[in-house]
């Protein structure tokens, strides 16, 4: 059981359910998640519109380790009509660092920001 992911959850889940700006929750979702879980190394949120991708939320803007990471989890953030609007995207410069736990948190947290973006 990944115990950082899920104390990195448990905060997550409280910027949403406070119903803070949609634009806070996404940075406090990439804060967290590479402050609390020390295999996580960058966490990025795009959110589409039409044809773009737009970086909304990173915990590094300048470097997206998308040549050093040995490890990448994308998770869809989709809307209440089940429409893909944006993406989680989650790195590690380790080896094999995500187990089971670790999908399924990130899976619940992916659905989190995307109920808050609708609600705000």
């Amino acid at each position: 059981m990944s115990i950082p992911t899920d104390i990195a959850s448990l905060k997550i889940m409280a910027h949403v359910y406070k119903k803070q700006d949609t634009n806070y929750v996404f940075e406090k979702t990439v804060e967290s998640l590479v402050e609390t879980v020390p295999y996580i190394d960058w966490v990025g949120i795009y959110m589409y519109d039409d044809l773009n991708h737009t970086l909304v939320a990173a915990s590094c803007f300048s470097n997206d380790l998308r040549w050093e990471c040995n490890g990448e989890l994308k998770f869809p953030v989709k809307n209440a009509a089940s429409t893909e609007i944006g993406m989680m995207i989650v790195r590690t410069k380790e080896s094999i660092a995500f187990d089971v736990t670790d999908l399924s948190t990130l899976e619940t947290i992916a659905s989190a920001i995307a109920y808050d973006s609708q609600m705000n």
